[in-house]
This record gives C-alpha cells, sequence and structure tokens, in this order.
C-alpha cells in the first residue's frame, strides 16, 4: 500500500474508475474503497486527498448511499463530484431538490472567478437530475451550467464540482484535476513506473522470501508480466509455471506464446489438455453452460499440472486492479461479473497461499511495466482475448471441426489487419462462427455452408466501443481470402453495432 495517495470513495458511478486512472496518470497514487469504508481505514492510508464520486442516486431518497462527510474534512481535502457535490450539499447545511431541466451529456461550465487557465467558458459532461438550490454555509458558487445551475462550488476544506472532470469528454479535465491535487492539496508526485516496479519487486521479495511459486499463465498479457515479474524478483529456479492448452486458443498460439516465454527466461511446463476441454464441451450450446465448464475443466486439469510441477508454496495469479473492483459492489457486497474472472479462480484446496503482484494495477500500467521488463511490445498490445477461448465465439455447439475453421479465419483476419497497419487502431478484432448455413456457388458447384462474422470496435477501456470503418476495397479483400482459402465457410458479414446497445463479445 502507498501511503499519501488520494482515496475515492465510490458512490456508485459508472466513471468511477477513470477517477483513480487520471490520478494516477498524474503521478499520484490512488485507491478505490466502497463507499461505506470504516473512517478508521482511511486515515490509515494517510490520504492527501478525498474524492466522493458521482454516483445513480438522490441524497434525499430511501436507500441512497450517505455517509459523514464531516469527518472526512478532517482527514484530507475533498473533491466532490456530481452526487458527491450534492451528498456535500446535503450533510452540510445546504439544499439538493430535483431539476426541472436535468442536464446529461455535454454542456458548458462558465466559471465566475478564474480557475487556473481553464477558459471562462468550458466544455464539459455531466449526468445528473438534481440540483443544488442552497449551497451549505461557507461555500460559494464559482462555476454555472449552461442553465444556470450551480455547477461548481468551493469552501475552505473541499471543492465541489457537478459535472465530472475524469471523462474525456471534459475540456483540459485533466488541468482542473492537477489544480485540485497540486495547489489545493499540495500533492506530490509518487507514482510512476520506475516507482511502481521497485515497489512490487521489493514487495515480491519480503513475502515469499525463499519459498516456491507456481504460475498459472494463460497466454495473455497480466498472467504473463506476473510471471516475468516474479522470475526477476526470485528467479527461474523459485518460479514454475503451468501453461494449459486448451483447444480454445488461437491458431499455434500455444507453440507460439511458448517460444516468446523462453526468450523471457521463464520456467514453463506446457500441458496438453484439448481432449479433456473438447470432450466436456462438446455438444454444449449454452454460453454460461461453456464458461462453468471450461472453469471447471481448468481446475481439474491444473490440478494434474501441479502434481508434476513439485512442491510449491504459493499460487501465482494476474488479478488487476478492475477485477477487484467489479468483484466488490459499491455498497461492498460481493457480486460475480463473470464466471471466468481471475479472482478467486483457482482451486483453494491445493493449499497454497496467493500472491497477486497486479492486483493494485490497471491494464496501462501492467503495459508499460511488461514494456520495461523486455516483453515484446507487440505481445504487450495485442488484443483483449476471452477466458473461456474461442469457445465463446462459436456459437451453438462446440466441436473441433467448427474450431479449426474459426482458427483459420481468425488467423487470416489478424494477418491481414496487421499487413494493412490496422492492427494498433484497433481496440480489438474477432471473428464468430455462426450456426448457420447458406447457399454459396464455388467454383461453378452449389455449396452449403457456414457464414462467419466479423467484428472490430475502437474503444478507449472497453465501457463503450464503437465498430470500426473499414473501407470497401480492404473488406472486398479479406471476405475473398477467407471464402477461397477456408473450407466450410461461403459468406462473410460484418457487425456494425456499437457498445451499448450491444456488448462487445457477441456471448
Amino acid at each position: 500500500m502507498v501511503e499519501h495517495g488520494v482515496v475515492i470513495l465510490d458512490f456508485g458511478s459508472q466513471y468511477t474508475q477513470l477517477i483513480a486512472r487520471r490520478c494516477r496518470e498524474l503521478g499520484v497514487y490512488s485507491e478505490l474503497l466502497p463507499f461505506d469504508t470504516k473512517l478508521a481505514t482511511i486515515k490509515a492510508k494517510k490520504p492527501v486527498a478525498i474524492v466522493l464520486s458521482g454516483g445513480p442516486n438522490s441524497v434525499d431518497e430511501p436507500g441512497a448511499p450517505i455517509r459523514d462527510v464531516k469527518e472526512l474534512l478532517q482527514v484530507a481535502p475533498v473533491l466532490g463530484i456530481c452526487y458527491g457535490m450534492q451528498l456535500l450539499a446535503h450533510e452540510l447545511g445546504g439544499k439538493v431538490e430535483r431539476a426541472q431541466r436535468r442536464e446529461y451529456g455535454f454542456n458548458t461550465v462558465t466559471w465566475n472567478e478564474p480557475m487556473e487557465h481553464l477558459p471562462q467558458t468550458q466544455k464539459v459532461w455531466m449526468s445528473h437530475g438534481d440540483v443544488i438550490t442552497k449551497v451549505p454555509p461557507g461555500a460559494k458558487v464559482i462555476g454555472e451550467s449552461g442553465s444556470g445551475h450551480p455547477a461548481a462550488m468551493i469552501a475552505n476544506d473541499y471543492w465541489a464540482v457537478q459535472f465530472h472532470p475524469e471523462v474525456a469528454h471534459t475540456e483540459m479535465g485533466d488541468d482542473f484535476l492537477k489544480a485540485f491535487l497540486f495547489r489545493f492539496c499540495k500533492a506530490e508526485r509518487n507514482w510512476s513506473t520506475q516507482l511502481i516496479e521497485e515497489h512490487l519487486l521489493h514487495d515480491i521479495r519480503e513475502r515469499v522470501g525463499k519459498e516456491k511459486v507456481l504460475c498459472a499463465l494463460s497466454g495473455g498479457v497480466d498472467s504473463t508480466v506476473v510471471a516475468t515479474l516474479l522470475t526477476r524478483a526470485l528467479g527461474p529456479d523459485q518460479v514454475k509455471c503451468v501453461f494449459v492448452d486448451t483447444g480454445l486458443l488461437r491458431k499455434n498460439e500455444f507453440e507460439n506464446v511458448q517460444v516468446m516465454y523462453k526468450e523471457l527466461g521463464l520456467n514453463v511446463l506446457g500441458f496438453d489438455a484439448r481432449k479433456e476441454f473438447l470432450g466436456e464441451l462438446t455438444g454444449v450450446e449454452d454460453p454460461e453452460k461453456k464458461r462453468k465448464i471450461i472453469g471447471k475443466v481448468f481446475i481439474d486439469v491444473f490440478k494434474k499440472a501441479f502434481s508434476k510441477v513439485g512442491e510449491c508454496t504459493w499460487l501465482a495469479q494476474g488479478t488487476l486492479y478492475p477485477d477487484v473492483i467489479e468483484s466488490v459492489s459499491p455498497r461492498g457486497t460481493s457480486v460475480t461479473i463473470k464466471s471466468h474472472h481471475n479472482v478467486g479462480g483457482l482451486p483453494k484446496d491445493l493449499g497454497l497461499k496467493l500472491i497477486e503482484p497486479l492486483r493494485e494495477l490497471f491494464k496501462d500500467e501492467v503495459r508499460k511495466i511488461g514494456a520495461d521488463m523486455g516483453i515484446p511490445k507487440k505481445f504487450l498490445w495485442r488484443h483483449p482475448f476471452p477466458g473461456p477461448g474461442l469457445a465463446i465465439r462459436l456459437i451453438g455447439a462446440v466441436n473441433e471441426h467448427d474450431l479449426n475453421i474459426l482458427k483459420d479465419v481468425d488467423a487470416i483476419y489478424i494477418e491481414e489487419l496487421e499487413k494493412n497497419g490496422l492492427y494498433e487502431k484497433i481496440w480489438q478484432a474477432f471473428c464468430v462462427l455462426l450456426p448457420v448455413k447458406t447457399v454459396g456457388v464455388q467454383g461453378d458447384n452449389r455449396t452449403y455452408d457456414k457464414v462467419i462474422a466479423l467484428r472490430a470496435v475502437t474503444s478507449t477501456d472497453g465501457m463503450t466501443a464503437d465498430w470500426y470503418p473499414f473501407e470497401p476495397k480492404f473488406m472486398a479483400h479479406l471476405s475473398n481470402r477467407i471464402t477461397n482459402e477456408v473450407r466450410g465457410v461461403n459468406r462473410v458479414v460484418y457487425d456494425v453495432t456499437s457498445k451499448p446497445p450491444g456488448t462487445i463479445e457477441w456471448e
């Protein structure tokens, strides 16, 4: 745990994680906690600032998340955002009421007095249906929205804004946060890739000592960085890795990734479990059943692999901070987000102690550490790949024949994206094999074969996404390659659904 950072109390906003990311990007450690975290826990972290996030509730409705903000003001300066601003007003003697004119989406703030070097009229992103009609004693309004509502107020020990400075839509939102952190709170920069890596290496050595660690590798960025970090800290004799071939990886993935692992100096046992996974998945159509079967089989296979590795005391996992956050609701109650999530995903009856070196980090921080340790950029910036693998990109029953079709199409798709300089412009690209056959004509013969759907989206964090507008010439060439080179496919379609309303993956 890093002291003298920012504590962010989560009141349920979809943007809360972004606040933490922005603070860290500005060089100040931040930590996200449920809104009702005990005061003693907050004090123990010695925060330089406390942020009250936004949220979907009204402060005066039954069941709304409420806490005493006066005690927080005794610990550190406070920034209230959206619901956080309304909570400050509500708890400190002001008044909050339903707005006759709600403000959602783009808006403006006109500053009544200069705010750093922000423009007098600033474009911002708002999302609220309530308005402060009376500010608390000792506070003053210093900014108004386009509708004339109080959009910013300050007092001796807090700032509060009705807009969201953390989202990309807000003009110069980082400048506002800099003013709060460095001018108002006198924060010091205590978070950088070098400091993170030193902190992690020291923590690993202190916790593990001379004991041995077992690391479960998935072929993904997170587990690879964990294994490399542990090996850097302890050496390959102390860190033993298991990489399971589920049969659900991309074409030649198992072999290619193992070559990279060897180059990184990792001590890896490759375990072929294709028969076990495909045997259990054969004929299964429901996506949630697929996930549960994959999770169960992986645990069974991992136990077998563990027996071949030898004595270990620790089990390492590539859990990230968003995994930890999403596994606990803003009300502090455990929730299941995905059945293949890293958190708690591996067997407890192995009798191993758990070590998760990356659990304080976001994905971009993990990638920076990986780059510093020499992991190739091409690997670090690969598109996200789902835990259940190709099983959920094969709509309908899982079988080896269709998996091979999907692998062949996927290989062509990724190859063409890289060849045309498109891969790094896209957040995620993949193929989906549909349980649909259509009539076609190939070589003057009638065919009745499968349909492949292509998906490519742009995004910054996966929370929202837009479909990528490929040039028609590229799509024509890609479709021609797929239908000519992959037997069993005679039609290619492209998914033009954004998120929302759709999700990125189909299942």
